[in-house]
């Protein structure tokens, strides 16, 4: 049945939302994949199982909870689960912090060296500056920084965080960058691992952290969005360099009760058939002994690796979006049992204005209920949800329990929704 299943998404000729696997915990026809659960009564945890189940006929989705002695149902047991994946503790958003490069580059600053202008970057996507890492700068100072604050605001001491995930496409080092935040934080009884999504990479970190403390048993965990795109960009042109910013935001979650969690629901889709819509590849490389001496060997030796410049297909990316979006955003308000009407908050990845702005029309929520800080910072990939939220916290929009509903969706093709509870 999952191999019938694969052939079909391969031999479709074009890449549509629709068509993705999505990953959820409410059950309805909106889901492809049903899941099972295996009840374990030996444990003295109560622990479940979970195994993903291609539903072959009509794409609903049903919760199976059966003892592992003797395959009873347990009904009290599937409506806990179906409801909210209820396995251990719960996650609180206790602290938030940012962190932007200090060099500021202006749209009329772009039109000195680009074939455009302020009112044409400004109409077309709602950016007027964007910020630029300088020679003293990194994206490991900058996640430092951002880190320290939420730190700071959660009153938690470096050493009583239990893991750091570092949700980034543009790491200082291949191998990660995660460890060295770690490290210049003090987080000496932590573990830290990157963790890459590109524009979606924050939600998808965010839901990955409370997994850990759910089921992990683990007290806090640091989740850091922070990217560098000003690397990877080609600053000749206009479609790409105008779009994109350098910027690192953090959220500390803590381990609570489960009547207390932040996480209310959320659903999570990739599809790689969008991956020629935008991506960062490697250069094929001409591979040359480069002077090595070879002593007859036929092994040729691989030149150095690099990348290319960021490409990006605007016009599917936007129609990816604003389709794929609001489905996702209904699809974790469901899981959470909430409408459009519970939300205080749309918080989407700050790519476009006028994204943000279909997509909050699409679900019926007003603008006056969505933030946006776009203009000031641009696009900042994994970093632009944190960000976002930390100056809704700090300047007193976003209050405790307040909910709202987050999305991101970029390069893989990833995309997904956290409907989260401040405070």
């Amino acid at each position: 049945m999952a191999s019938s299943s694969a052939s079909a998404l391969r031999s479709s000729a074009s890449w549509s939302a629709s068509s993705a696997p999505s990953f959820r915990g409410g059950a309805s026809a909106y889901e492809r994949n049903s899941l099972r659960f295996a009840y374990s009564s030996a444990s003295p945890l109560h622990v479940l199982r979970c195994r993903a189940v291609i539903s072959p006929s009509n794409g609903d989705t049903s919760l199976i909870s059966s003892e592992s002695e003797g395959g009873k149902q347990n009904e009290g047991q599937v409506s806990a689960v179906q409801k909210r994946r209820r396995v251990g503790r719960g996650s609180r958003l206790v602290g938030s912090g940012s962190a932007v490069p200090k060099h500021v580059i202006s749209n009329e600053e772009l039109s000195k060296f680009v074939d455009t202008s302020d009112e044409w970057i400004s109409l077309r996507t709602g950016i007027r500056n964007r910020r630029v890492l300088g020679e003293d700068e990194s994206l490991t100072t900058l996640s430092v920084d951002a880190s320290r604050k939420a730190l700071e605001m959660a009153n938690v001491k470096p050493e009583e965080v239990d893991l750091l995930l570092l949700c980034t496409s543009t790491p200082d080092d291949l191998f990660g960058s995660a460890p060295q935040v770690q490290k210049l934080l003090g987080c000496h009884n932590a573990l830290a691992f990157d963790l890459t999504a590109a524009c979606s990479g924050f939600v998808l970190g965010l839901v990955t952290a409370t997994r850990f403390i759910r089921g992990g048993g683990y007290k806090n965990v640091l989740v850091v969005g922070a990217d560098a795109l000003s690397r990877y960009v080609d600053w000749t042109d206009r479609g790409t360099c105008i779009l994109f910013g350098d910027a690192s935001g953090a959220l500390l979650l803590q381990a609570a009760t489960d009547d207390q969690d932040s996480l209310l629901g959320f659903d999570l889709r990739s599809d790689g058939n969008g991956h020629k819509h935008l991506h960062v590849t490697v250069d094929d490389v001409d591979s040359s002994p480069n002077g090595a001496e070879t002593n007859g060997s036929t092994f040729k030796l691989p030149g150095k690796a690099t990348y290319e410049c960021l490409q990006m297909n605007g016009k599917e990316v936007f129609k990816f979006a604003v389709r794929a979006v609001p489905q996702v955003v209904e699809g974790a308000l469901q899981e959470a049992g909430l409408t459009g009407d519970n939300v205080d908050w749309l918080l989407l990845h700050q790519a476009n204005q006028r994204i943000l702005d279909s997509v909050s029309d699409r679900l019926h929520i007003p603008s006056e209920k969505v933030i946006s800080n776009l203009a000031n910072y641009g696009n900042t990939s994994a970093a632009s949800i944190p960000l976002a939220l930390d100056e809704a916290v700090r300047s007193g929009k976003v209050k405790a329990g307040d909910v709202v509903a987050t999305a991101g969706f970029g390069a893989g093709l990833t995309w997904g929704s956290a409907i989260v509870r401040w405070g």
